[in-house]
């Protein structure tokens, strides 16, 4: 891959000069920010400018080379993509991000596009839809709007979305390891009365055991993009 210095300003981005589409990489994760980089690189008409693996070293980078277009992932080791996106458009308004992820989270698409991203990515695609994408977004095209994130919405239902404030709060305390005494406990309630919201929850849930009642708020907590930074 051919080299370049990620403290220098691509000239090649200077307004008015025609040149290679500039692409700035924020990713923790080394053999991943390489990977696209060698993606990049091998692509005609597109180049690397930079390489970051925090919030501030992504800040500090697109400050000094303006990119045309930034590939950020969502979990960073002092926070997320999105908080990047914030203070990277507070110094450029007009800069170009596709948010680059392994998390499929429609509150993720949400804050993005509330963060300015053009595109959401999923890093399970394969590079020449990522060199595409590039492209559109470096164009001035917008492939991420309201209607995409409604889209998503509407196409995945909430199995807690009929649940009782009682059903969510006692939903909460199963995931946390409690059993149906420690939650009467906690609520101040009969334990009768857990059993009674825990058989209408996994109803509601389309679950069979309170196991899998666990199961899933796990599964949840462990999938949150705002979760374990650097991951």
């Amino acid at each position: 891959m051919p080299g370049y210095d990620a403290t220098v300003p691509n000239l090649d981005a200077a307004p008015g000069k025609q040149g290679p589409i500039t692409v700035m990489i924020v990713d923790d994760h080394e053999v991943v920010r390489r990977g696209i980089a060698e993606v990049v690189e091998r692509t005609e008409g597109m180049t690397v400018v930079a390489e970051a693996g925090s919030v501030a070293d992504g800040v500090r980078r697109a400050t000094l080379v303006h990119p045309q277009v930034m590939l950020v992932d969502l979990q960073l080791p002092d926070g997320t993509g999105i908080d990047l996106l914030h203070q990277v458009h507070e110094k450029q308004p007009g800069a170009r991000a596709i948010v680059l992820t392994s998390f499929d989270d429609d509150d993720a698409v949400a804050a993005a596009l509330e963060a300015g991203a053009a595109a959401y990515l999923l890093k399970s695609v394969r590079g020449a839809e990522i060199t595409d994408v590039i492209r559109a977004v470096a164009a001035g095209r917008t492939l991420l709007d309201e209607r995409t994130v409604t889209r998503r919405r509407a196409g995945q239902d909430d199995p807690t979305e009929n649940l009782t404030p009682s059903e969510l709060r006692v939903l909460d305390l199963i995931g946390e390891g409690l059993s149906n005494r420690e939650i009467a406990e906690r609520l101040g309630v009969a334990e009768k009365t857990v059993k009674n919201h825990i058989t209408s929850l996994l109803a509601k849930m389309g679950l069979q055991r309170r196991t899998q009642v666990a199961a899933w708020v796990a599964s949840r907590k462990h999938s949150s993009w705002r979760a374990e930074p650097g991951h």
